[in-house]
């Protein structure tokens, strides 16, 4: 078993349980997928929890799988296709309409945070290992890394780490806005927990109203403002529990 998927109250709880490192073979992304459309066919879920069997969050890409597919020159396209191929896997993570907390409590690495970084929000292990080394095998982060960074932590903190290929512990990939909470290895499960059952109260339609607003932003081609009101509308329109809420609130108010 690569991959372990638990429902309950709200949340998915997917676990990375891929020995010795959780490395993204094509059978863990296959497996990945497979747990996706069991989150996405079920209306109940509202919060996807990612996190490792393991004391490695995920160090990346399959050595095996790279070595083979780098063996002679004209393998190079497979490889290129593993690699596109966790794009649309992260790609995926992403756009869920639903949101997406990861939990890393030890090493991610390359595609490891790569992986974590497409996830809405992320709890980091004060001790955890953070980093895009890619750099310094003369290569770079190629399953959304450069992308995701730069727009999540701008252009200066993304050349700062994806050039020197620096290592960042929990706290201080807090600080540089990676993480959004850095709590003791100890607490972190505790911490995900609660931090799941709060958010699994938030309607999903509005979470993917919301996520789809957000994204609105960093996309020249779309008017996000127009959106909000365009998804209010929606809201208020189609979603029972939208109204049921908006009305106990008003009433509670009067």
């Amino acid at each position: 078993m690569t991959v372990e998927l638990s429902r309950g109250d709200g949340v998915a709880v997917l676990t990375l349980a891929s020995p010795p490192v959780n490395a993204l073979s094509k059978t863990l992304v296959r497996a990945l997928h497979a747990a996706l459309d069991q989150v996405e066919a079920d209306a109940e879920i509202r919060v996807l929890h990612v996190r490792s069997a393991l004391k490695v969050f995920c160090a990346g890409a399959d050595l095996a799988e790279m070595r083979a597919n780098l063996a002679r020159p004209d393998l190079i396209d497979t490889q290129i296709a593993a690699v596109r191929d966790m794009q649309g896997l992260l790609q995926r993570i992403e756009s869920l309409a639903l949101t997406t907390v990861a939990e890393i409590g030890g090493a991610a690495l390359g595609g490891g945070l790569e992986l974590a970084l497409a996830c809405d929000l992320r709890v980091a292990a004060n001790a955890a290992k953070l980093a895009l080394p890619e750099c310094n095998l003369g290569l770079i982060p190629g399953a959304g890394g450069t992308q995701r960074l730069t727009a999540l932590c701008g252009t200066a903190i993304a050349k700062r780490l994806i050039l020197g290929a620096e290592i960042l512990d929990g706290a201080t990939a807090q600080d540089l806005g990676l993480a959004h909470w850095s709590v003791a290895r100890e607490n972190v499960a505790g911490f995900v927990a609660d931090l799941t059952a709060r958010l699994a109260k938030i309607p999903r339609a509005a979470a993917a109203a919301a996520k789809s607003c957000i994204a609105a932003y960093a996309d020249p081609a779309r008017d996000g403002f127009e959106e909000e009101l365009q998804q209010t509308k929606y809201l208020l329109l189609n979603e029972s529990e939208t109204r049921a809420r908006v009305d106990a609130f008003l009433s509670n108010k009067s």
